[in-house]
């Protein structure tokens, strides 16, 4: 269920964007939260809104906005437009009232799928910001108290100490909060029924939002099938013909069909794909510069799969990729408070680094998620000096920190300088 205006809504969890929002609406005139549906883009838009449009419950406005633009702009400022590309002609008239104005902080609006016409959304700059949001990360999830600050580290430099603490959640409580999700309205179900629901959730994707988003009618069994081979690859490195070729059925995918599909999750914000980090190396070596594959929430691959908790438990190998991409989705979240962006290194020589926090100023971290084991910590961190040593003295000195992010218990410090933290213990 999703929230209207005349249904309570649940009690409201602070979420990290709450501190990026009221930033962007003194400066811009309009606000765009954009993400996938049930994320809470549409309580969080409440918050700072004065008043409010809906309209998923208004149809009878989608095709007269132009006539009833009165009913749609007028009202208190910031006023909340929520699910907005139900009515493409709305971009137009926010953008036109916003020149009118001249004064910021006059609309927000919502959205969780992106229109096709790019050059129609282009047309905001200078009016309308964006601000990205995603499910919850286990740190605003209450799972995380988040003693280790990713901006701390950013600020930090070598002056930053890693706080010895210990983690609340085992591996067992890891699974369980992979397989539920960031997802608001189902953090306080029962396991199995919020599960059901995010089950509930990808099969709506594939039935109804990949046809609606632009018109174009899609067959849910493939979609439902490129879902599972994306779920079986998560974290990974794969192309389209490689999910072609891993989708089964008796008509099986080709490889622009499969490329289609993923440009739709990604307008759907469903696929949230991992780019390669752009490095200046002192070595001649070739990057990788595909993508690594995500979801946007490490809860859709299981469902997808139609799987739970146990599964991984007996198969802790596939559980350490669904604890990376759940690593990725809360350093998104995390690294987005600080203007931060997140990608991975991978060269042709074989080395890889699961993640790579760059802020605008250059200021970086490198991490390597580990599930545990001395072994496996060993290995990220071999993994994280290579990289140290491989970059350009001007990268290497804005390096903040080389983390091996875990499954474990307890963070500290190595006496190479690699610092090791539970997922458990990160926070912005």
């Amino acid at each position: 269920m999703y929230p209207t205006s005349s249904s309570p809504l649940p009690t409201y969890r602070d979420r990290v964007v709450d501190h990026e929002i009221p930033a962007v609406l003194k400066a811009a005139r309009a606000v765009l939260i954009e993400g996938p549906k049930a994320c809470g883009k549409t309580w969080t838009g409440q918050r700072f809104a004065r008043s409010e449009v809906f309209l998923e419950e208004r149809p009878d406005l989608w095709g007269i906005a132009t006539q009833a633009t009165g009913l749609l702009l007028d009202g208190a400022t910031p006023r909340l437009l929520d699910e907005w590309q139900r009515v493409p002609d709305l971009w137009h008239l926010v953008r036109a009232a916003c020149d009118r104005r001249g004064l910021p902080g006059q609309f927000i609006l919502t959205g969780s799928a992106v229109p096709t016409d790019e050059l129609t959304r282009h047309s905001g700059a200078g009016r309308i910001s964006r601000v990205r949001m995603r499910p919850m990360s286990l740190y605003e999830m209450g799972l995380s108290a988040g003693e280790v600050s990713v901006g701390e580290m950013l600020e930090g430099f070598e002056t930053w100490e890693c706080p010895v603490v210990e983690a609340s959640l085992d591996v067992p409580e890891l699974v369980a909060a992979a397989c539920r999700g960031g997802w608001p309205q189902f953090i306080d179900f029962p396991l199995e029924d919020a599960m059901r629901q995010v089950r509930s959730y990808v099969d709506n994707i594939c039935r109804v939002d990949v046809s609606v988003v632009d018109g174009v009618r899609r067959s849910p069994e493939r979609v439902m099938r490129l879902m599972q081979s994306l779920a079986r690859n998560v974290a990974n490195h794969v192309g389209f013909d490689k999910l072609a070729q891993e989708t089964e059925g008796q008509t099986p995918l080709n490889r622009g069909t499969v490329r289609t599909y993923m440009e739709t999750l990604s307008r759907l914000f469903v696929v949230e794909d991992l780019p390669a980090w752009n490095v200046h190396l002192r070595s001649r070596g070739r990057l990788l510069k595909a993508p690594k594959r995500h979801f946007v929430d490490p809860s859709l691959a299981p469902a997808a799969l139609g799987v739970g908790p146990r599964r991984y438990l007996e198969d802790l190998n596939a559980f350490g990729f669904l604890l990376e991409s759940m690593a990725v989705r809360d350093l998104r979240v995390y690294a987005q408070a600080h203007d931060a962006s997140v990608y991975y290194y991978r060269d042709y020589g074989g080395l890889e680094v699961d993640a790579v926090i760059e802020a605008r100023d250059g200021r970086w971290i490198a991490a390597e998620v580990k599930l545990g084991g001395s072994e496996a910590i060993d290995q990220g961190a071999a993994a994280l000096l290579k990289l140290r040593d491989r970059v350009t003295e001007r990268r290497a000195a804005r390096l903040a920190r080389l983390l091996v992010i875990t499954g474990g218990r307890y963070s500290y410090v190595r006496p190479d300088g690699v610092a090791v933290v539970p997922l458990a213990v990160l926070g912005p």
